[in-house]
C-alpha cells in the first residue's frame, strides 16, 4: 500500500526508476495489482524499461516520460 494510503512497508527504488513505475502505474494499482516486484517487473513496459536501464551507471539520469495511466 502506497505510504500516502497509510502503507508503512517501503523498498528502497532508485530515482529513475522510481519516476518511471510512476509514470505507467497509479499509486492504486501499486497497492492492489502490482504489490509483488515480480509481477511488476513482469509487465511488458515495465521489462522494456528494466532491459533499457541495466547497463547504465549508477548516476545515470535521463527525463521520465509519463504515459496516460487508467
Amino acid at each position: 500500500m502506497p505510504k500516502s494510503e497509510g502503507g508503512t512497508e517501503t523498498v528502497p527504488v532508485h530515482p529513475i526508476c522510481h519516476r518511471a513505475i510512476h509514470a505507467h502505474v497509479s499509486n492504486q494499482q501499486l497497492a492492489t495489482e502490482y504489490a509483488d516486484l515480480d509481477v511488476l517487473r513482469a509487465r511488458e513496459d515495465m521489462r522494456r524499461f528494466l532491459d533499457w536501464i541495466a547497463n547504465k551507471p549508477p548516476d545515470f539520469y535521463a527525463p521520465t516520460r509519463r504515459t496516460r495511466v487508467r
